[in-house]
């Protein structure tokens, strides 16, 4: 994939620096940025925006699988639309995560202002401003994700 623009860039900082702020707080998992590879139990390989796995998860793996892309689907995932994303396409991957385990997904599109919940079992809840916090909750407890920073400038 080539690089992302810095637009896309500032705004998957802000969504991984928001969930890093939650994490530091609470100390209930890692979080990973998108350089991190996931090998899920269907057999793809998938590399979130940003990401977060409870730490009881993390560390039951063997170091060695660690190292590379781990065998687990993370608890939760947050993908955001760059201009050259494909909105189907990053439906289908969010419908991917969902059928590997994830608990709560989000699907943040900052040029259309629209943010899509997912979660196992249920309609997805599209939300139509970026004046909301996205709550991850119970998966998550209390983080919720301030769509405001990602507004259209």
């Amino acid at each position: 994939m080539p690089p992302a623009g810095s637009e896309s860039s500032r705004k998957f900082s802000e969504v991984t620096f928001q969930l890093m702020l939650w994490n530091r707080q609470h100390q209930l998992g890692y979080v990973f940025e998108s350089s991190a590879g996931f090998a899920l139990p269907d057999g793809s390989v998938r590399s979130p925006d940003a990401s977060w796995e409870p730490k009881a998860t993390y560390e039951a793996l063997p170091e060695q699988q660690r190292l590379r892309f781990p065998p687990v689907c993370p608890t939760f995932v947050v993908e955001v639309r760059s201009p050259s994303d494909g909105l189907a396409q990053l439906r289908r991957k969010m419908d991917t995560y969902l059928a590997n385990g994830v608990a709560v997904g989000f699907l943040l599109d900052p040029t259309n202002e629209t943010a899509t919940i997912y979660r196992p079992g249920q309609e997805s809840d599209e939300i139509s401003r970026f004046d909301a916090t996205l709550s991850a909750e119970p998966a998550l407890p209390g983080f919720g994700l301030d769509l405001r920073p990602l507004r259209r400038e």
